[in-house]
């Protein structure tokens, strides 16, 4: 099974930076797409960004042109640079993975257990 481990959120100030890491790991065949996502308190997971295996990315409206996703794949590694944080990008962030496993037949969603922003104003 595939897992997935964020890792570099924590608390800083508005207009602050964080860089966030998610590590895969485990019977790993192949890695389609990777993204992170994020829930706040009493709201609803919304995309964040998105990375295909060609490179190609999508950012929700909020965070164009303060966040950028990238990605190592052959260390089946996303990371997402976040600069210019402002409060209302409080939230756990998660890590999420269309993984096709070894001997597996399909690409399979997979998350990490999710790292806490916390951006004080």
């Amino acid at each position: 099974q595939v897992q997935l481990v964020e890792s570099g959120g924590g608390l800083v100030q508005a207009g602050g930076s964080l860089r966030l890491s998610c590590a895969a790991s485990g019977s790993i065949r192949d890695i389609r797409a990777m993204g992170w996502y994020r829930q706040a308190p009493g709201k609803q997971r919304e995309l964040v960004a998105l990375i295909n295996s060609g490179g190609s990315t999508n950012y929700a409206d909020s965070v164009k042109g303060r966040f950028t996703i990238s990605r190592d794949s052959a260390k089946n590694t996303v990371y997402l640079q976040m600069s210019s944080l402002k409060p209302e990008d409080t939230a756990v962030y998660l890590c999420n993975a269309a993984a096709l496993e070894c001997g597996g037949s399909y690409y399979l969603s997979r998350w990490g257990q999710g790292i806490q922003v916390t951006v004080s104003s």
